[in-house]
């Protein structure tokens, strides 16, 4: 039996982790779930929204299934995320970005990958004031990061039959640290004969992005450039609220969805659970899992085709109601 951590964690996460929870259990699979709360809702009591309890959880289990968290703001924590990236190594954002049947949206047959360098560059935030009117922000990149990051992508892209992995860079002005990516991701594909290598400059990306998506298949982008690209292929498959994610290291691996905690509906009945569920079935592919994974997958997209969906997605099913429908086309 797998041992997986939980982060059910606050806002919504509660609710939407009892649906996904009780939906893997509907599949006959069982899981030894290691319940780990973290966020706002434990500061009171334990000075932090990231406890190290929950960090040598994940160490142990090797595995986590996160639900979002809050992170106080001026109350000067670090992003809960970005502590567990950096803490577990985590170096490597996994954005599957798929059409959903049943969403609409701009656009049709939309499936890419989106894989974001997760630990340097500009996103990393070092920064110093040189006077009033001026600040630097430092932008690091270093081979080993970079090689790591191309090779996960290339790898990812063999063991799940695509096509080809493009680089995205500005290395036409950032010559030396975007030229260095660059140069790095044309060695490792040079290893990896059946994948097709590209290369195209962000801005040009984001262009062609928004007039057919249809043209990616993965990508494997420097950390700044990756956290605004997913957020843009996530737009168009119908919005965050159905945008997976995955933060995967060589250790440790955590699968979480994209979205935010939403405070204002907490209790209501009303969030969408797609995307963590999402989430929760690349973790499963992730662990070998891959029946049950193609189970959930199915009863889920069955029961957006049949036009069931919580209000977000224009329907009009509950948190509860549209978990025991995808249940019902498990059976």
């Amino acid at each position: 039996m797998h041992k997986i951590t939980l982060i059910n964690g606050d806002g919504i996460g509660p609710e939407i982790s009892d649906s996904v929870l009780k939906i893997i259990e509907a599949s006959g699979l069982k899981i030894d779930w290691d319940l780990q709360t973290a966020g706002s809702d434990v500061i009171e009591k334990e000075g932090t929204p990231l406890p190290n309890r929950v960090l040598d959880s994940i160490r142990k289990n090797g595995i986590a299934l996160k639900a979002p968290v809050t992170t106080p703001i001026g109350k000067g924590f670090r992003s809960v995320n970005v502590q567990l990236r950096k803490s577990l190594d985590l170096y490597a954002n996994l954005r599957p970005c798929k059409n959903l049947p049943g969403v609409k949206t701009r656009f049709e047959n939309v499936d890419l990958v989106v894989v974001r360098e997760n630990t340097e560059d500009l996103y990393a935030g070092v920064e110093e004031k040189i006077n009033e009117n001026t600040a630097h922000s430092i932008k690091i990149i270093t081979r080993e990061a970079s090689e790591r990051i191309c090779r996960f992508a290339f790898e990812y892209a063999l063991k799940n039959g695509r096509k080809e992995v493009c680089c995205v860079t500005k290395a036409n002005i950032m010559k030396l640290s975007d030229g260095l990516f660059l140069d790095v991701f044309r060695d490792v594909s040079a290893e990896f004969s059946q994948i097709k290598p590209r290369e195209i400059l962000v801005d040009n990306l984001c262009m062609q992005l928004v007039q057919d998506p249809t043209r990616f298949d993965v990508l494997v982008l420097p950390n700044l450039y990756g956290d605004i690209v997913s957020d843009l292929t996530a737009g168009l498959i119908g919005g965050l609220g159905v945008a997976q994610g995955a933060n995967i290291g060589d250790n440790c691996a955590v699968f979480e969805p994209v979205h935010g905690s939403a405070p204002d509906i907490k209790g209501q009945n009303k969030a969408n659970p797609t995307a963590l569920l999402l989430s929760a079935v690349e973790m499963l592919k992730y662990i070998g899992e891959n029946t049950y994974a193609k189970k959930i997958e199915s009863a889920l997209f069955k029961t957006l085709s049949n036009g069931y969906k919580t209000s977000d997605l224009g329907g009009e099913l509950t948190t509860s109601e549209f978990t025991n429908k995808i249940i019902e086309y498990l059976i």
